[in-house]
């Protein structure tokens, strides 16, 4: 097995701690793992996109080139990424931000209202946890356990945080597992 994901958006979306969150899962989970970060110079704003690979085999190299799945959190992201993906990759957008829709029919697309959801967790903050919640539960990658522990080995230190994330997950799962 080994399953290659892009996560990409704006600076300030959480987008690096999505991907960090999953290689977490995937260590506490006992799989290998290549994390690969990319961003822009400027923080909030600017582009920012990293690279999770998972396999129970060795990795040979970080790089994914044809990812099996890509997490589009703005439209620039979605443009860039949606042409890299694999034949029969799913993608993940979004649609809180930008109602536009990927050109290609070979591909899977989930539509996730991450805003609305994170607002029913609690927290308008919980955008990107809600997406990482509905991308491990959709794509069976990691429990909602594996999850919930890849995010406290994330943010490590900023303890205070735990609670909100973890309802966040969860309503994410739930929208994954469930659609709603």
């Amino acid at each position: 097995m080994i399953k290659r994901t892009t996560f990409a958006g704006f600076g300030g979306q959480g987008v690096l701690l999505m991907g960090y969150v999953l290689s977490h899962g995937a260590m506490h989970k006992g799989l290998n793992v290549t994390y690969f970060p990319s961003y822009g110079a400027e923080m909030r704003g600017g582009t920012a996109n990293c690279t999770v690979t998972l396999s129970d085999k060795k990795i040979a190299s970080p790089v994914a080139s044809n990812p099996d799945i890509v997490v589009a959190m703005n439209f620039p992201s979605l443009v860039k990424f949606e042409p890299t993906l694999a034949k029969g990759g799913t993608v993940f957008l979004n649609a809180s931000l930008f109602s536009e829709k990927p050109s290609r029919t070979d591909i899977q697309v989930v539509s996730v209202p991450t805003l609305e959801l994170a607002k029913e967790a609690g927290s308008e903050r919980g955008v990107n946890m809600v997406m990482i919640g509905t991308v491990c539960a959709k794509t069976g990658m990691l429990s909602l356990k594996e999850t919930i522990e890849g995010m406290k080995a994330a943010l490590k230190g900023k303890e205070k945080f735990f609670e909100q994330n973890r309802k966040a997950i969860e309503r994410g799962f739930t929208f994954g597992s469930e659609g709603r």
